[in-house]
Protein backbone atom coordinates (compact mmCIF):
# COMPACT_ATOMS: atom_id res chain seq x y z
CA UNK A 1 0.00 0.00 0.00
CA UNK A 2 1.20 3.69 -0.93
CA UNK A 3 2.66 5.53 2.15
CA UNK A 4 1.20 8.57 2.75
CA UNK A 5 2.75 11.61 1.67
CA UNK A 6 2.59 13.97 5.08
CA UNK A 7 3.46 16.94 3.28
CA UNK A 8 0.20 16.41 0.78
CA UNK A 9 -2.53 16.35 3.90
CA UNK A 10 -4.36 18.88 2.73
CA UNK A 11 -7.76 18.61 0.68
CA UNK A 12 -9.71 21.70 -1.49
CA UNK A 13 -12.68 22.82 0.06
CA UNK A 14 -14.92 20.53 -2.22
CA UNK A 15 -13.32 17.60 -0.71
CA UNK A 16 -13.27 18.53 2.68
CA UNK A 17 -17.06 18.96 2.64
CA UNK A 18 -17.22 15.84 0.16
CA UNK A 19 -15.39 14.01 2.74
CA UNK A 20 -16.33 15.69 5.87
CA UNK A 21 -18.07 12.72 7.47
CA UNK A 22 -15.10 10.37 7.20
CA UNK A 23 -12.97 12.86 7.84
CA UNK A 24 -14.80 13.30 11.52
CA UNK A 25 -14.04 9.49 12.52
CA UNK A 26 -11.26 9.43 14.52
CA UNK A 27 -10.09 5.90 13.26
CA UNK A 28 -10.00 7.43 9.62
CA UNK A 29 -9.35 11.14 10.37
CA UNK A 30 -7.42 13.11 7.56
CA UNK A 31 -4.35 11.03 7.39
CA UNK A 32 -6.73 7.73 6.40
CA UNK A 33 -8.54 9.82 3.67
CA UNK A 34 -5.25 10.74 2.32
CA UNK A 35 -4.58 7.31 2.26
CA UNK A 36 -8.01 6.49 0.23
CA UNK A 37 -7.29 9.56 -1.81
CA UNK A 38 -3.77 8.39 -2.78
CA UNK A 39 -4.83 4.70 -3.39
CA UNK A 40 -5.53 2.42 -6.72
CA UNK A 41 -8.14 0.04 -6.70
CA UNK A 42 -8.80 -2.46 -9.59
CA UNK A 43 -12.79 -3.75 -10.19
CA UNK A 44 -12.85 -6.94 -12.25
CA UNK A 45 -16.27 -7.19 -13.70
CA UNK A 46 -18.98 -3.92 -13.33
CA UNK A 47 -21.70 -6.19 -13.20
CA UNK A 48 -24.03 -7.07 -10.09
CA UNK A 49 -21.39 -6.88 -7.54
CA UNK A 50 -19.02 -3.99 -9.18
CA UNK A 51 -21.74 -1.84 -9.38
CA UNK A 52 -22.27 -0.88 -6.20
CA UNK A 53 -18.63 -1.85 -5.57
CA UNK A 54 -17.43 1.14 -7.39
CA UNK A 55 -20.16 3.57 -6.54
CA UNK A 56 -19.55 3.48 -3.26
CA UNK A 57 -15.25 3.20 -3.58
CA UNK A 58 -16.43 6.56 -5.89
CA UNK A 59 -17.98 8.35 -3.20
CA UNK A 60 -15.64 7.07 -0.59
CA UNK A 61 -12.51 8.89 -2.55
CA UNK A 62 -10.49 6.06 -3.67
CA UNK A 63 -7.92 7.93 -5.76
CA UNK A 64 -7.85 5.65 -9.01
CA UNK A 65 -10.05 3.18 -9.77
CA UNK A 66 -9.21 0.84 -12.69
CA UNK A 67 -12.57 -1.51 -14.80
CA UNK A 68 -12.18 -4.55 -16.67
CA UNK A 69 -15.35 -5.53 -18.35
CA UNK A 70 -16.13 -6.71 -21.88
CA UNK A 71 -19.25 -6.79 -21.87
CA UNK A 72 -22.58 -4.61 -23.01
CA UNK A 73 -25.27 -3.42 -20.88
CA UNK A 74 -28.31 -5.54 -21.46
CA UNK A 75 -32.00 -4.53 -20.23
CA UNK A 76 -32.10 -7.87 -17.51
CA UNK A 77 -28.84 -6.43 -16.15
CA UNK A 78 -30.97 -3.39 -14.46
CA UNK A 79 -32.57 -5.61 -11.85
CA UNK A 80 -29.31 -5.23 -9.81
CA UNK A 81 -26.30 -3.78 -11.85
CA UNK A 82 -27.21 -0.79 -10.80
CA UNK A 83 -24.26 1.87 -11.59
CA UNK A 84 -25.86 1.30 -15.24
CA UNK A 85 -29.17 2.89 -16.66
CA UNK A 86 -31.89 2.52 -19.23
CA UNK A 87 -30.51 4.79 -21.75
CA UNK A 88 -27.12 2.25 -21.30
CA UNK A 89 -28.29 -0.50 -23.17
CA UNK A 90 -26.06 -1.48 -25.59
CA UNK A 91 -23.40 0.47 -24.34
CA UNK A 92 -19.95 -1.09 -22.93
CA UNK A 93 -20.53 -1.31 -19.27
CA UNK A 94 -17.09 0.11 -18.80
CA UNK A 95 -18.02 3.38 -20.30
CA UNK A 96 -21.05 3.32 -18.31
CA UNK A 97 -19.67 3.04 -15.50
CA UNK A 98 -16.98 5.51 -15.50
CA UNK A 99 -19.35 7.86 -16.34
CA UNK A 100 -22.08 7.41 -13.65
CA UNK A 101 -18.30 7.34 -11.14
CA UNK A 102 -17.80 10.39 -12.26
CA UNK A 103 -20.80 11.69 -11.85
CA UNK A 104 -20.73 11.00 -8.11
CA UNK A 105 -17.11 12.13 -8.02
CA UNK A 106 -15.22 14.04 -10.71
CA UNK A 107 -12.43 13.83 -8.00
CA UNK A 108 -11.42 10.03 -8.81
CA UNK A 109 -9.50 8.99 -11.83
CA UNK A 110 -10.99 6.14 -14.13
CA UNK A 111 -8.85 3.83 -16.05
CA UNK A 112 -11.04 1.19 -18.15
CA UNK A 113 -10.02 -1.69 -20.13
CA UNK A 114 -12.89 -2.64 -21.83
CA UNK A 115 -11.92 -6.23 -22.81
CA UNK A 116 -11.84 -9.75 -21.01
CA UNK A 117 -8.73 -9.99 -18.61
CA UNK A 118 -6.28 -13.07 -19.78
CA UNK A 119 -3.18 -14.64 -19.33
CA UNK A 120 -1.29 -12.33 -21.47
CA UNK A 121 -2.56 -9.16 -19.78
CA UNK A 122 -3.50 -9.87 -16.40
CA UNK A 123 0.15 -9.33 -14.85
CA UNK A 124 0.17 -5.50 -17.22
CA UNK A 125 -3.29 -4.28 -15.81
CA UNK A 126 -3.03 -5.45 -12.04
CA UNK A 127 0.26 -4.49 -11.65
CA UNK A 128 -0.97 -0.47 -11.72
CA UNK A 129 -3.31 -0.90 -8.96
CA UNK A 130 -2.91 -1.25 -5.12
CA UNK A 131 -5.75 -3.48 -4.65
CA UNK A 132 -7.89 -5.96 -6.70
CA UNK A 133 -11.41 -6.55 -6.49
CA UNK A 134 -12.51 -9.83 -7.49
CA UNK A 135 -16.51 -9.16 -8.96
CA UNK A 136 -16.61 -11.86 -11.81
CA UNK A 137 -18.66 -15.08 -12.00
CA UNK A 138 -16.80 -17.53 -13.50
CA UNK A 139 -13.77 -19.70 -12.40
CA UNK A 140 -11.52 -19.18 -14.90
CA UNK A 141 -11.49 -15.15 -14.13
CA UNK A 142 -11.36 -16.44 -10.28
CA UNK A 143 -8.41 -18.44 -10.66
CA UNK A 144 -6.53 -16.25 -13.08
CA UNK A 145 -7.07 -13.05 -10.76
CA UNK A 146 -6.02 -14.67 -7.93
CA UNK A 147 -2.78 -16.22 -9.42
CA UNK A 148 -1.80 -12.91 -10.93
CA UNK A 149 -1.99 -11.21 -7.52
CA UNK A 150 -0.44 -13.80 -6.07
CA UNK A 151 3.04 -13.61 -8.56
CA UNK A 152 2.20 -9.57 -8.01
CA UNK A 153 1.81 -10.04 -4.48
CA UNK A 154 -1.36 -7.89 -4.37
CA UNK A 155 -4.94 -8.45 -2.20
CA UNK A 156 -7.85 -9.46 -3.35
CA UNK A 157 -11.63 -8.69 -2.24
CA UNK A 158 -13.50 -11.83 -3.35
CA UNK A 159 -17.43 -11.76 -3.48
CA UNK A 160 -19.57 -14.17 -5.49
CA UNK A 161 -23.38 -14.50 -5.29
CA UNK A 162 -25.94 -17.72 -6.53
CA UNK A 163 -30.05 -16.91 -6.37
CA UNK A 164 -30.15 -15.50 -2.25
CA UNK A 165 -26.24 -16.78 -0.94
CA UNK A 166 -23.00 -14.84 -1.57
CA UNK A 167 -19.86 -14.96 0.06
CA UNK A 168 -17.36 -12.20 0.74
CA UNK A 169 -13.73 -12.82 2.16
CA UNK A 170 -10.26 -11.45 1.27
CA UNK A 171 -7.33 -13.20 -0.23
CA UNK A 172 -3.72 -12.45 -0.44
CA UNK A 173 -3.13 -10.11 2.14
CA UNK A 174 0.03 -11.55 3.38
CA UNK A 175 1.89 -13.81 2.87
CA UNK A 176 0.47 -15.99 5.52
CA UNK A 177 -2.79 -15.28 4.17
CA UNK A 178 -5.27 -17.83 2.16
CA UNK A 179 -5.91 -17.54 -1.47
CA UNK A 180 -8.75 -19.09 -3.84
CA UNK A 181 -7.23 -22.07 -4.45
CA UNK A 182 -7.48 -22.88 -0.69
CA UNK A 183 -11.29 -22.24 -0.52
CA UNK A 184 -11.67 -24.15 -3.95
CA UNK A 185 -8.54 -25.84 -4.98
CA UNK A 186 -9.62 -26.93 -8.17
CA UNK A 187 -12.55 -25.64 -10.35
CA UNK A 188 -15.67 -28.66 -10.87
CA UNK A 189 -16.96 -29.17 -14.24
CA UNK A 190 -17.77 -26.54 -16.52
CA UNK A 191 -20.71 -28.14 -17.59
CA UNK A 192 -22.23 -28.58 -14.25
CA UNK A 193 -22.42 -24.98 -12.94
CA UNK A 194 -25.83 -23.02 -13.35
CA UNK A 195 -25.23 -19.44 -13.91
CA UNK A 196 -27.53 -16.72 -12.85
CA UNK A 197 -29.34 -16.43 -16.32
CA UNK A 198 -30.33 -20.06 -15.30
CA UNK A 199 -31.23 -19.52 -12.03
CA UNK A 200 -31.68 -16.63 -11.21
CA UNK A 201 -30.18 -14.09 -8.40
CA UNK A 202 -31.92 -11.62 -6.37
CA UNK A 203 -31.75 -8.07 -7.40
CA UNK A 204 -30.67 -7.13 -3.42
CA UNK A 205 -27.99 -9.69 -3.24
CA UNK A 206 -24.93 -8.43 -5.38
CA UNK A 207 -25.61 -5.42 -3.85
CA UNK A 208 -25.07 -6.37 -0.72
CA UNK A 209 -22.38 -8.64 -0.89
CA UNK A 210 -20.63 -5.72 -3.31
CA UNK A 211 -21.00 -3.04 0.27
CA UNK A 212 -19.46 -5.56 2.04
CA UNK A 213 -16.57 -6.13 -0.25
CA UNK A 214 -15.97 -1.98 -0.95
CA UNK A 215 -16.25 -2.16 3.24
CA UNK A 216 -13.36 -4.37 3.02
CA UNK A 217 -11.40 -2.20 0.54
CA UNK A 218 -12.12 0.95 2.56
CA UNK A 219 -11.09 -0.62 5.64
CA UNK A 220 -7.51 -2.37 4.42
CA UNK A 221 -6.66 1.13 2.65
CA UNK A 222 -7.19 2.97 5.62
CA UNK A 223 -5.69 0.50 7.83
CA UNK A 224 -8.73 -0.07 9.98
CA UNK A 225 -10.67 -2.81 11.71
CA UNK A 226 -9.77 -6.41 11.31
CA UNK A 227 -10.29 -7.30 7.39
CA UNK A 228 -12.24 -10.61 6.69
CA UNK A 229 -8.30 -12.55 6.21
CA UNK A 230 -9.00 -16.03 6.80
CA UNK A 231 -12.72 -15.72 7.40
CA UNK A 232 -15.29 -16.66 4.47
CA UNK A 233 -18.89 -14.34 5.23
CA UNK A 234 -21.61 -16.48 3.83
CA UNK A 235 -24.83 -14.73 4.10
CA UNK A 236 -27.94 -16.24 3.52
CA UNK A 237 -30.44 -13.14 2.43
CA UNK A 238 -33.57 -15.28 2.83
CA UNK A 239 -33.15 -15.56 6.57
CA UNK A 240 -31.02 -13.05 6.71
CA UNK A 241 -28.19 -14.56 8.43
CA UNK A 242 -24.45 -14.34 8.37
CA UNK A 243 -21.90 -17.25 9.23
CA UNK A 244 -18.24 -16.85 9.35
CA UNK A 245 -15.80 -19.99 8.18
CA UNK A 246 -12.31 -20.32 9.29
CA UNK A 247 -9.76 -20.57 5.62
CA UNK A 248 -6.42 -21.52 6.10
CA UNK A 249 -3.40 -21.33 3.63
CA UNK A 250 -2.08 -24.68 2.35
CA UNK A 251 1.56 -24.46 2.69
CA UNK A 252 2.65 -27.22 0.78
CA UNK A 253 0.71 -25.30 -2.03
CA UNK A 254 3.81 -23.88 -4.40
CA UNK A 255 3.43 -20.39 -5.74
CA UNK A 256 2.50 -19.48 -9.46
CA UNK A 257 5.47 -18.27 -10.82
CA UNK A 258 3.69 -17.73 -14.30
CA UNK A 259 0.58 -18.11 -15.49
CA UNK A 260 -0.78 -20.64 -17.54
CA UNK A 261 -4.28 -21.40 -19.77
CA UNK A 262 -7.25 -20.48 -17.71
CA UNK A 263 -9.94 -21.00 -20.78
CA UNK A 264 -12.50 -23.96 -20.55
CA UNK A 265 -11.09 -24.87 -16.88
CA UNK A 266 -12.22 -28.79 -16.84
CA UNK A 267 -14.79 -28.77 -19.32
CA UNK A 268 -14.33 -31.88 -20.14
CA UNK A 269 -17.01 -32.24 -22.80
CA UNK A 270 -16.06 -29.73 -24.97
CA UNK A 271 -14.65 -32.25 -27.55
CA UNK A 272 -17.57 -34.02 -27.39
CA UNK A 273 -20.02 -31.13 -28.37
CA UNK A 274 -19.96 -30.06 -32.45
CA UNK A 275 -21.03 -26.21 -32.67
CA UNK A 276 -22.11 -23.87 -35.72
CA UNK A 277 -21.39 -19.95 -36.00
CA UNK A 278 -24.62 -17.67 -35.71
CA UNK A 279 -22.91 -16.58 -39.67
CA UNK A 280 -23.36 -20.07 -40.79
CA UNK A 281 -26.87 -20.45 -39.06
CA UNK A 282 -28.12 -17.56 -40.96
CA UNK A 283 -26.55 -18.88 -44.30
CA UNK A 284 -28.40 -22.06 -43.91
CA UNK A 285 -31.95 -20.63 -42.92
CA UNK A 286 -31.71 -18.29 -46.15
CA UNK A 287 -30.87 -21.61 -47.91
CA UNK A 288 -32.08 -24.36 -46.42
CA UNK A 289 -34.52 -23.62 -43.96
CA UNK A 290 -36.20 -26.70 -44.24
CA UNK A 291 -33.48 -28.72 -43.49
CA UNK A 292 -33.27 -26.95 -39.91
CA UNK A 293 -34.87 -27.61 -36.77
CA UNK A 294 -33.66 -24.94 -33.95
CA UNK A 295 -34.51 -25.89 -30.37
CA UNK A 296 -34.46 -23.00 -27.11
CA UNK A 297 -33.43 -24.55 -24.01
CA UNK A 298 -33.80 -21.23 -21.84
CA UNK A 299 -37.04 -20.78 -19.91
CA UNK A 300 -40.24 -19.60 -20.86
CA UNK A 301 -39.82 -16.25 -19.68
CA UNK A 302 -36.11 -15.77 -21.40
CA UNK A 303 -38.35 -16.87 -24.66
CA UNK A 304 -40.54 -14.38 -24.32
CA UNK A 305 -38.02 -11.68 -24.08
CA UNK A 306 -36.26 -12.82 -27.10
CA UNK A 307 -36.23 -15.67 -29.45
CA UNK A 308 -34.44 -17.00 -32.98
CA UNK A 309 -37.89 -16.61 -35.36
CA UNK A 310 -38.95 -20.27 -36.25
CA UNK A 311 -37.14 -21.78 -32.90
CA UNK A 312 -39.05 -24.17 -30.73
CA UNK A 313 -38.83 -23.51 -26.94
CA UNK A 314 -38.27 -26.88 -25.06
CA UNK A 315 -36.69 -25.87 -21.55
CA UNK A 316 -33.61 -27.80 -20.22
CA UNK A 317 -35.84 -29.41 -17.39
CA UNK A 318 -37.95 -31.14 -19.94
CA UNK A 319 -35.50 -32.85 -21.64
CA UNK A 320 -36.12 -35.75 -18.81
CA UNK A 321 -39.59 -36.63 -20.65
CA UNK A 322 -39.59 -39.24 -22.78
CA UNK A 323 -42.63 -37.68 -24.81
CA UNK A 324 -40.64 -34.90 -25.52
CA UNK A 325 -37.11 -36.98 -26.43
CA UNK A 326 -39.59 -39.28 -28.68
CA UNK A 327 -40.85 -36.04 -30.49
CA UNK A 328 -37.10 -34.58 -31.21
CA UNK A 329 -35.82 -38.09 -32.15
CA UNK A 330 -38.62 -38.35 -35.01
CA UNK A 331 -37.71 -34.84 -36.29
CA UNK A 332 -33.78 -35.62 -35.63
CA UNK A 333 -34.17 -38.04 -38.54
CA UNK A 334 -35.57 -35.49 -41.17
CA UNK A 335 -33.71 -32.42 -40.40
CA UNK A 336 -30.70 -31.60 -38.72
CA UNK A 337 -30.87 -30.21 -35.24
CA UNK A 338 -29.60 -26.89 -33.51
CA UNK A 339 -29.63 -25.98 -29.71
CA UNK A 340 -29.05 -22.74 -28.05
CA UNK A 341 -29.89 -21.04 -24.88
CA UNK A 342 -28.34 -17.74 -23.49
CA UNK A 343 -24.40 -18.30 -24.57
CA UNK A 344 -23.96 -22.00 -24.58
CA UNK A 345 -23.89 -23.71 -21.37
CA UNK A 346 -27.60 -25.40 -21.16
CA UNK A 347 -27.07 -26.19 -24.93
CA UNK A 348 -24.21 -28.27 -24.47
CA UNK A 349 -26.05 -29.77 -21.30
CA UNK A 350 -28.94 -30.27 -23.63
CA UNK A 351 -26.55 -31.99 -26.64
CA UNK A 352 -25.06 -34.44 -24.15
CA UNK A 353 -28.82 -35.38 -23.17
CA UNK A 354 -29.65 -35.34 -26.53
CA UNK A 355 -26.89 -37.82 -27.33
CA UNK A 356 -27.40 -40.74 -24.62
CA UNK A 357 -30.75 -41.33 -26.68
CA UNK A 358 -28.56 -41.39 -30.26
CA UNK A 359 -29.67 -37.96 -30.90
CA UNK A 360 -27.37 -35.74 -32.81
CA UNK A 361 -27.27 -32.27 -32.22
CA UNK A 362 -24.86 -29.41 -32.66
CA UNK A 363 -24.45 -26.08 -30.10
CA UNK A 364 -25.39 -22.34 -31.40
CA UNK A 365 -22.19 -21.27 -30.21
CA UNK A 366 -22.49 -17.96 -28.16
CA UNK A 367 -26.65 -19.08 -28.18
CA UNK A 368 -29.40 -16.16 -27.96
CA UNK A 369 -26.35 -12.99 -27.18
CA UNK A 370 -24.52 -13.98 -30.33
CA UNK A 371 -27.41 -13.97 -32.19
CA UNK A 372 -28.60 -11.03 -31.41
CA UNK A 373 -25.27 -8.94 -31.46
CA UNK A 374 -25.28 -10.33 -35.24
CA UNK A 375 -28.35 -8.93 -35.66
CA UNK A 376 -27.61 -5.54 -34.32
CA UNK A 377 -24.69 -5.66 -36.54
CA UNK A 378 -26.41 -6.00 -39.80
Amino acid sequence: MNQVNKSNLEFNSDELERYSRHILLPEVGESGQQKLKESSVLCVGCGGLGSPLLIYLAAAGIGKIGIVDSDVVEKSNLQRQIIHSTECIGKPKTSSAKKRILEINPHCKVKIFNTSLTSKNALEIISQFNLVCDCTDNFEARYLINDASTILDKAIIYGAISKFEGQVTVFNLTRNSPNFRDLIPEAPPKNLLPTCSEIGVMGILPGLIGLIQATEVIKIIASIGEPLDGRLLVVDSLKMKFKELKLVKDKERETPIKLGEYTQLHDETESLIDSISVERLKYLLNTTPKKIFIIDVRSKIENKINSIDGSTLIPLDNLSDKIEIEKIKEISLKKELYIHCKSGERAKKAILILKKYGIYAKNITGGIDAWLRESYSE
